[in-house]
Parts: C-alpha cells; structure tokens; sequence
C-alpha cells in the first residue's frame, strides 16, 4: 500500500530537525513514529481490557471495603 504524508510547515520542520539529529532519513523518524504510536495503543487496550475483566471480579470484594 502506498501513503502520502502531507504535513503542515510545522511538523515538516520539525520532524526534517528530529531526523537530522538522529541522523536518519525522515521517511525513517515518520515510521517509527507510527510503530511507537501502535504499539503504545496496544498496550493500553490490554490494560483496558485487563482492568474491566479485573473489575468484574472483584466487584464484591471491593463494595464490601468501602
């Protein structure tokens, strides 16, 4: 799949600047960028989910201590 990035004067700037202090190309800072971005959303669905299925189960629990 192709993909075309358009990115504002701003954000060209600074991720041309990001680029050239890790010296790498800016298609490369743009694609690490998307992977932390996905991979930081995993995890915070897994936390999500963990925690509803944590909360049912100690529903009880927790309404006797309050």
């Amino acid at each position: 799949m192709t993909m075309n990035l358009r990115p504002d004067d701003e954000r060209a700037e600074a991720l041309r600047k990001q680029a050239e202090r890790e010296g790498r190309g800016m298609h490369a800072v743009a694609l690490r960028a998307v992977d932390d971005h996905l991979a930081r959303n995993a995890r915070e669905a897994v936390v999500r989910e963990t925690a509803k299925k944590e909360a049912v189960e100690w529903r009880e629990l927790m309404q006797r201590l309050t």
